[in-house]
Formats: structure tokens, sequence, C-alpha cells
């Protein structure tokens, strides 16, 4: 009979503290293999695998293409690339779609873990900004695993497991440190046979998207209905996903959001778009000026009075939108960025 041998975890800003006291209080005989996404830049190396290497009693590594899960050690996701769970019990490294503007990203590694490992998942939610891996701890649940959250009062950054909690019923919240010899309880519970809920379609559909699989671009199935909005990454057609407890949406090529990041990424271009609006008119301002001072000089002081009016019409439009961006990003702050270099 099969047991909970696959245990996923993710998490963001904070993540590095929490994950090394998740790693120390591992058992040292622990029957199940790790499989670890932090949010990293996309750009340079990670040094996180070491680092959860003398943290704790098991080996860490930076998971590795097509290797097979292996009980008793750590695999860490590398920059760049979507950490993935594929037929067979083994790893993939995508370069599939972001999630929440991530790569790797935690909802992708969950969501594929509960399609091929189903009721033999353990998902953890660790510190973190926004509301990233929710969606990924849900199917994690839907599929009979054992959802395990951070207590957002000892995270360093709340939101992550906080909305993790909020999104799906959690038995099991404690402190990291904690969380390393519960995981080694669970992992030896046994899985009944038939414990496994059927694989929901949208969750397939989004599990190729992820993977990049030849079908999953261009098809004419996806996973939502259309909605009149357009992806911040790519400007394609968004579509809501079906989820009964979170907002998500995934545009054509298959970029995923939950509406609290898709909110952040539309704020942020909406200050990209005022700041080149008050560029324009800066410059449109400065040119006519400058015009004007050339009339004047020519002796067309009439012409000179015409450019010196654009002038101050452009200046008081760039007044107006200096003002619309300090009400654009009042109170607006970003994710720390929290990769270990």
């Amino acid at each position: 009979m099969a047991h909970r041998d696959v245990v996923v975890g993710g998490a963001s800003a904070g993540g590095v503290e929490a994950l090394r006291g998740l790693v120390a209080g591992f058992p040292p005989d622990l029957p199940a293999a790790v499989l670890v996404v932090l949010h990293l830049p996309s750009s340079g190396g990670s040094a996180l695998a070491q680092v959860l290497d003398r943290a704790g009693p098991l080996p860490a590594r930076p998971a590795r293409e097509g290797a097979p899960l292996e009980h008793g050690t750590v695999s860490v996701a590398v920059p760049d690339r979507h950490l993935l769970l594929s037929e067979g019990d083994r790893l993939t490294l995508s370069m599939g779609p972001r999630e929440n503007g991530h790569r790797p990203a935690v909802d992708a590694l969950f969501r594929s873990a509960a399609h091929v490992a189903g009721a033999r998942v353990i998902g953890v939610v660790l510190s973190g900004a926004l509301d990233d891996g929710a969606a990924g701890l849900v199917a994690v649940a839907a599929r009979g695993g054992v959802p395990v959250v951070q207590d957002p009062e000892e995270a360093l950054y709340p939101s992550m497991p906080r909305s993790a909690a909020a999104a799906l019923k959690v038995e099991h919240v404690l402190p990291a440190a904690g969380i390393g010899a519960l995981l080694g309880r669970l992992s030896v519970e046994e899985v009944p046979d038939g414990g496994v809920a059927p694989l929901p379609l949208p969750m397939r559909q989004e599990n190729a998207m992820a993977a990049m699989d030849d079908d999953a671009i261009g098809g004419v199935e996806h996973p939502g209905s259309p909605v009149a909005m357009t992806c911040p990454d790519c400007h394609g057609p968004l579509f809501s996903i079906p989820d009964e407890s979170l907002h998500r949406y995934r545009c054509l090529v298959g970029h995923g959001w939950s509406a609290e990041s898709l909110a952040i990424q539309q704020n942020s271009a909406v200050e990209g778009a005022l700041w080149m609006a008050l560029r324009s008119l800066e410059e449109k301002a400065q040119l006519a000026r400058t015009m004007g001072d050339r009339a004047r000089a020519s002796g067309h002081a009439l012409t000179g009075e015409r450019f010196d009016e654009r002038a101050a019409d452009a200046h008081r439009a760039a007044l107006l939108i200096r003002d619309l961006l300090e009400r654009a990003t009042l109170g607006v702050t970003d994710e720390p960025a929290d990769g270990v270099a």
C-alpha cells in the first residue's frame, strides 16, 4: 500500500529562513522525497541547495531534468525553470509560462505533484507575499493530499500562508521549525486504495501548459471562460479558471494569475503608462519653449507667445499626471526579492 512519500514546499519573501527551519526538523530517515520552490530572480544562480544542505540532515541538491524521486533527499528548483513532477515520478524542468509573474512557481509544482502522485502528496506553504501557493495547495487537497501551512503569526511575510489557510480547511498550521517533525509522521501514513480523487480537466490542462506540452499551445480546449481583460505578460486574452475558493485567470498561451497578482501587475502597467505620458508632456513643453525662444529671436513675438501657451498647457497636464502617479502608487509596495545568490 502506498504512503505519503512526496513532499512539496513553496515559499517566497522570507522563505529562506522558513525553509532552513523546515529542513532542520526533518528526521534523518524521512521516507519521502522533498521538492522545494523558492521564488527566485530569473538571472544568475542560486545557492539555496547548498544552504539547505547545511541546514538539515537530508542532502539537498539542485533539481535535475529527468531525475527520479529519491526518498530522503531535497530537490531544489533552479532559476528560470518550473520544477514539475511528471509521469513515472520523474522531475521535469520546464520553460513553461510564468504563474503570478514567477518561474519557478509554487503553484506549478504543487499542481503537477497533485496530478501525478495524488493522495501521496503533502503540500507545505511557507512565508511569502501575496497569495502564491494557495491554488496549488487547493489542488493538493482536491486530490486527497495533505495541506500544511506555516503559522502566519510566525512567518516573516504572512500573506502566502494566510491566503492558503483561507482558501481551504487546513488542519496542520504550525511554526516552520515544527513542520519537519510533522512531515516525518505524515509520511508514514498509508494511502488506501481508491483514495485518489478523479483528475479534473482544468488541472490536466493547466499542467500541460506548465510543462509546455505540444497539445497545450493553440488547442481548442482552454481551462476557463473568456473575460474582458488581457494578460499583463503577453497582452493576450484572459480566461477565468473555474475554482470554488479562488479567483484565477490564464491567458491563451498559459500565463497564470491570481486576482491579487493580476491587480498588482495592472497597477504596475498603469504606472508605466503614466510615466510615459509624463515624459511625453515634459518633452512637448521643452520643445515648445525652445520654439518660442527661436521665434522671438527671429522677431516673431506673436508666434513665440503661441508656443509659450503650448508649453504652459503641456506643463499643466504634466502636473495632473504627477498627481495621478502619486495616487496610483499610494500604499503599493513591491514584494521584496528573496532569492539566494
